[in-house]
């Protein structure tokens, strides 16, 4: 931490908040990894309280950050399919310690 408060570059914590950080985009990540694909109202149910319009931000966020896939199939209706991503499901571990850290101090 001490190399994120002397250099004015950004750091690797500074990055991961920058992608990572907010209310949503680890709940959204943490069903992803727990449920496997997922449709968007999936998602939306799995989350909960969240708006459409966040969800929907949140989402697109996440695939321009490459930590999941965003899968079309042009059919009628249409259908779209969300899952973790190679580099997304390197964050597993992070997501675990984080829940099972949750876990011990509720």
């Amino acid at each position: 931490m001490e190399k994120c408060l002397k250099d004015k570059q950004v750091c690797p914590l500074t990055y991961v908040l920058s992608i990572m950080g907010g209310k949503w985009k680890a709940i959204i990540l943490w069903h992803l990894m727990n449920d496997g694909v997922q449709r968007y109202g999936d998602l939306k149910r799995g989350v909960g309280a969240i708006t459409h319009k966040m969800l929907s931000q949140q989402l697109k966020e996440l695939v321009e950050d490459k930590l999941i896939h965003r899968k079309e199939y042009h059919q009628i209706p249409p259908k779209v399919e969300y899952c973790l991503s190679e580099k997304g499901m390197t964050l597993i571990p992070i997501l675990n310690a984080m829940s099972q850290w949750g876990e011990q101090h509720m």
